[in-house]
């Protein structure tokens, strides 16, 4: 900058002193059409344009072909004064710094000077009115027009792409084809001003009317574009202007080498605010923490936006990896601490925050952005109000998509290709006798190969999928019941479902229709639910578990310890087994409460008259231990892996009780059990 003022002093002095102005009027003397065109040049920059959007353009002259007109007919000294002055206006009015002021005067200025010196170059006619010189003094002023817009450009962006550390290249097509339009139109119009200012100071004045035009569309442009990345509610960028935002500084950080983040924030309860005291309460609290977002947010690294309902968004430029996103998440979350007052109401205020980083999470803002909005979800899942995006959390990449795709194609066929079930025997503890097994699902992708099955429910729980999936497991797990009971082997078999199934209307009519179907008795199998998500909504399955229960199934809940089940819930739901999560069976040995909880699970099974499995047995010291605490069945590594219907069959043929099994309950219980 201070560079290019310098350039401008030298420049403008030098052209003053070669060659200097054909005249130096007194104040008399001036031509009427010259103070007209000074004044109407003043007049239509009294509310400068920008170019939409963009922070990083020089502002738009539209006083452009008055000055230019000025250089032609009248020379370079009432042309630069002219110029000069407009430069002041503008950026008073844009308030800007002195320094970006003497910049931008500075900046014009030198692209006068060039304009100038092709003037003098093609020798151009100071007077246009003439036939014999209009087409080359029209040709003249085209081609110093054209040299003041190119020196004029290539100064600004190459002063931002060095201030903000930008490809030059890049920046300078981003801004050049609106500048193009406008500064083209302004430029195209000069000679016809010059020409009509030779001949009528009124002709300059009905000049002025196309001019003003292009004034007000280059105004009605940058509104529309302002209001259409503007939130019209709090005023905050909307998600087209915050994508814009995250753009510019991601090709800053490409550059520069930098990194970034994008911050997701979904408000909590915000629908219950709605419901409670009206949506233009609602409207005020989202303008009350607009306003707190943009206090946190008021240096040039950091931006806030609304993105719609109850989401924010956030850009944390200038970071030094993802633990200071982390920080800066606080600060920004910090925000919400304070009670927001509305009509004598204390409303408090809470959300979760997702966090992707530039460039480990993504490369362009749809990535970035996607992935924070996956973390938000995970924190409000978690309830833990903040999360960094981890690849584990997205449930809805490309590759699971096509994965989903895969598994939905497989279940459609009559024989799924890859879609097997395995069988993990289930002991009953005071006999060592195999008393039934748990169904596990097992699928393999014809090119990624074995799909973990906690991933394969993680990807089909939320879609249509999870139900062709639930009904065809529980079809072929009939199915093998009845195939065993025809071969002798009278077992019990445990299937797992979702909530999502127990919520369907016709779930008990399908499983009535598959039990019948291959004569199986109903107390031969057993439903297994997740008890957190439950226990998240038990009054909605109610009707279904009765049905159930009519039925003869009985129900299982999985994982047990770890979703808050009252007793209430146990008895209303009509559960006839719980199964400890194998947590903390694993942990049995080495931690004391892990025992504590596993004890106070089994004493409560008891109380309330049901059957308790234990999950993850996988040592002989961890059987004897469950043994010893009254635990009625185990399952685990220590007696059998799930294994295929076919390889069960020839172990179960193999398979002996331990004859210790009877005197386990003669074993002194363990000392830290006491």
């Amino acid at each position: 900058m201070a560079a290019v003022v310098a350039a401008a002093v030298v420049a403008v002095a030098l052209t003053l002193a070669l060659s200097p102005p054909m005249w130096i009027p007194t104040m008399a003397a001036v031509p009427v059409a010259v103070w007209l065109m000074a004044v109407l040049a003043v007049l239509v920059e009294v509310r400068p344009v920008l170019p939409p959007g963009s922070r990083y353009s020089q502002a738009a002259m539209i006083s452009l072909s008055f000055v230019i007109a000025l250089l032609l007919l009248w020379g370079f000294l009432p042309a630069l004064i002219v110029q000069t002055v407009v430069a002041v206006l503008i950026f008073t009015g844009l308030h800007a710094t002195a320094w970006r002021m003497a910049f931008n005067a500075a900046q014009w200025a030198l692209a006068l000077t060039a304009a100038h010196l092709v003037l003098i170059a093609l020798d151009a006619p100071t007077t246009i009115s003439g036939r014999d010189d209009a087409a080359s003094a029209v040709g003249a002023l085209l081609l110093a027009g054209l040299a003041w817009f190119v020196v004029s450009h290539i100064l600004v962006t190459t002063t931002w792409a060095l201030r903000i550390h930008v490809s030059w290249w890049r920046l300078c097509v981003r801004s050049l084809r609106y500048e193009m339009v406008v500064h083209g139109a302004l430029l195209a119009f000069a000679p016809l001003l010059a020409m009509a200012a030779s001949l009528s100071p009124v002709l300059v004045l009905l000049s002025a009317g196309p001019i003003y035009a292009v004034y007000r569309m280059a105004r009605l442009s940058t509104e529309r574009e302002r209001v259409a990345m503007t939130d019209m509610l709090t005023g905050l960028p909307n998600r087209k202007g915050f994508q814009q935002v995250v753009n510019e500084n991601i090709d800053r950080c490409a550059d520069a080498g930098t990194k970034l983040a994008v911050l997701v924030l979904d408000l909590n309860r915000f629908a219950t605010v709605n419901s409670a005291l009206g949506h233009d309460v609602g409207d005020r609290l989202l303008q009350e923490l607009g306003r707190r977002f943009e206090r946190a947010c008021d240096g040039s690294s950091r931006v806030a936006a609304r993105i719609g309902g109850d989401e924010f968004a956030f850009l944390l430029a200038e970071i030094t990896g993802e633990e200071d996103a982390k920080r800066q998440a606080v600060r920004v979350q910090a925000a919400l601490a304070d009670a927001v007052w509305l009509d004598e109401v204390s409303v408090d205020a809470s959300g979760a925050i997702g966090v992707a980083c530039y460039p480990e999470h993504g490369r362009d803002f749809d990535s970035l952005f996607k992935h924070a909005d996956v973390a938000m979800s995970e924190a409000k899942s978690r309830d833990s109000g903040l999360a960094v995006y981890a690849p584990e959390f997205d449930h809805h990449s490309v590759e699971r998509l096509g994965l989903l795709g895969d598994l939905r194609r497989a279940l459609e066929l009559p024989d799924p290709p890859g879609v097997e079930l395995y069988y993990q025997p289930q002991i009953e503890l005071s006999t060592g006798e195999v008393v039934g097994v748990e169904a596990l699902l097992r699928y393999h992708h014809p090119t990624q190969g074995r799909i973990d099955p906690g991933e394969l429910i993680a990807i089909a729980e939320h879609s249509a999928v999870m139900r062709i999936l639930t009904y065809r497991v529980l079809d072929e797990a009939v199915g093998q019941l009845s195939r065993w009971r025809a071969s002798g082997l009278r077992l019990r078999a445990a299937v797992n479902v979702s909530v999502r199934d127990l919520h369907a209307a016709d779930f008990c009519e399908y499983l009535t229709d598959r039990l019948e179907h291959h004569g199986v008795p109903p107390e031969a199998l057993q439903l297994e639910i997740i008890e957190s998500a439950l226990m998240a909504d038990p009054r909605r399955v109610v009707a279904t578990l009765t049905k159930l229960e009519a039925l003869g199934v009985g129900l299982s809940l999985d994982d047990f310890g770890t979703g808050f089940s009252s007793m209430q819930h146990l008895r209303r739901l009509q559960v006839s087994e719980v199964k400890i999560d194998k947590s903390f069976v694993l942990a049995m040995n080495g931690d004391p409460d892990s025992v504590a909880i596993v004890r106070s699970i089994i004493d409560l099974g008891r109380a309330l008259g049901l059957r308790v499995v234990a999950e993850g047995v996988e040592d002989e010291r961890t059987w004897r231990h469950l043994l010893s605490l009254g635990c009625d069945l185990a399952q685990g590594w220590f007696h059998a892996k799930p294994m295929p219907a076919a390889e069960l069959a020839a172990w179960l043929a193999r398979y002996r009780p331990p004859a210790v099994m009877r005197a386990v309950r003669a074993v002194p219980e363990p000392a830290e059990t006491r």
